[in-house]
């Protein structure tokens, strides 16, 4: 057994750990979309909802997932067969071998390509480079807010289709006494939130008064938790909200950097 291939057996078997890890994730939250519109099926009706159109996404994010992992498995497969010893294993092997052969062929052949849907989602991920979007930053150290999320404004460098993985730039990382400089994350496709653009309005949902939202706080890069106040009248217009624990009673905020409150959101 060479090295090399070994190698390539364990590069493959983490890629496949990693790949289950993400689809766990994305069902997590493909479930609890299906508990929130059991719950409050009227949400969809509501304007500026997005619920189905991101269980859409959600679910074709899911079904690529699936498709890769299948794909993934056979090509392990077939590094395994290549790498068991010769004798009475390998007599065997040769006897069941042509109908694993045809088997492999099949399901290669069935795996389907990627469909356009999400071809064009993933494009359009990729043009977010260069752009400042919203990131899922879970904190991972021992402190006080070990294992909380945070969300801050972001710069995307890079956005890698085979993992679909953000590499992003936090160009403000706050003046904490540790902090060295700007910091980059790798983050997956779940924690990053495209901010509205300010040239394209159709990119622009409209909050009704008392929707729960994810918003800049003024002169600052991080996102909170608040509550539209006072709906736009026109496009253009900045939201007025209340954000949770402020002091001050409401804040005026950019359309573009207002999002939907993630699912699961943890203050």
């Amino acid at each position: 057994m060479s090295s090399p291939d070994i190698a390539g057996v364990l590069d493959n078997a983490k890629e496949l750990d990693r790949l289950r890890k993400e689809q766990e994730e994305v069902l997590g939250e493909i479930n609890r979309m299906h508990k929130k519109l059991q719950s409050t099926p009227e949400i969809v009706e509501r304007p500026g909802d997005n619920s189905l159109l991101k269980l859409k996404m959600l679910y074709t994010q899911a079904k690529d997932m699936s498709e890769s992992e299948v794909a993934l498995s056979s090509q392990l497969l077939g590094q395994i067969d290549a790498l068991l010893p010769s004798g009475t294993q390998g007599q065997h092997r040769r006897r069941i071998g042509s109908e694993q052969k045809k088997k492999r062929v099949k399901a290669d052949s069935e795996v389907p390509r990627m469909s356009p849907t999400m071809r064009s989602h993933l494009e359009s991920l990729a043009n977010l480079k260069g752009e400042q979007v919203a990131a899922r930053i879970i904190q991972d150290d021992a402190g006080k807010d070990a294992g909380k999320d945070e969300w801050f404004v972001v710069k995307v460098i890079h956005f890698d289709k085979e993992t679909r993985e953000f590499e992003v730039l936090d160009e403000d990382p706050g003046d904490d006494e540790e902090s060295t400089g700007q910091r980059k994350y790798k983050l997956p496709m779940s924690h990053i939130i495209p901010f509205p653009k300010r040239g394209d309005l159709s990119t622009s949902p409209d909050f009704p008064p008392g929707k729960n939202v994810l918003a800049v706080y003024p002169e600052t890069t991080a996102l909170y938790k608040a509550t539209v106040v006072q709906a736009r009248k026109r496009k253009i217009d900045d939201y007025v909200l209340e954000f949770d624990d402020d002091e001050e009673a409401q804040r005026l905020v950019p359309f573009h950097r207002v999002v939907p409150l993630p699912e699961g959101y943890r203050p």
